[in-house]
């Protein structure tokens, strides 16, 4: 093979990994404030504040946003907890 045609041939546990990913999204209501989404984006999902204002800014106006990506079960969890705060959280 040339350089050219590896180049673009993802490694073998690229191909794994995207097949296990998962994205946690987040569901706009109209019942919650953007402070308090903020607030539970950056204590459940580890989010800095900038990055949980935008997740929320964006679940406002577009209706979702995914918030997280990882593994199945590292994100049951983390739905879970969103769910608790009466937040609308699924899991794709």
């Amino acid at each position: 093979m040339t350089d050219s045609k590896t180049k673009n041939k993802p490694a073998k546990n690229e191909e794994t990994a995207d097949a296990n990913s998962r994205f946690l999204i987040l569901h706009n209501d109209d019942v919650h404030t953007l402070d308090y989404v903020i607030e539970s984006l950056m204590d459940i999902c580890g989010h800095n504040y900038e990055q949980a204002s935008q997740c929320a800014i964006i679940t406002h106006y577009k209706g979702k946003c995914d918030v997280k990506h990882g593994s199945f079960e590292s994100l049951k969890t983390m739905k879970d907890a969103l769910i608790t705060k009466k937040l609308t959280a699924t899991i794709d």
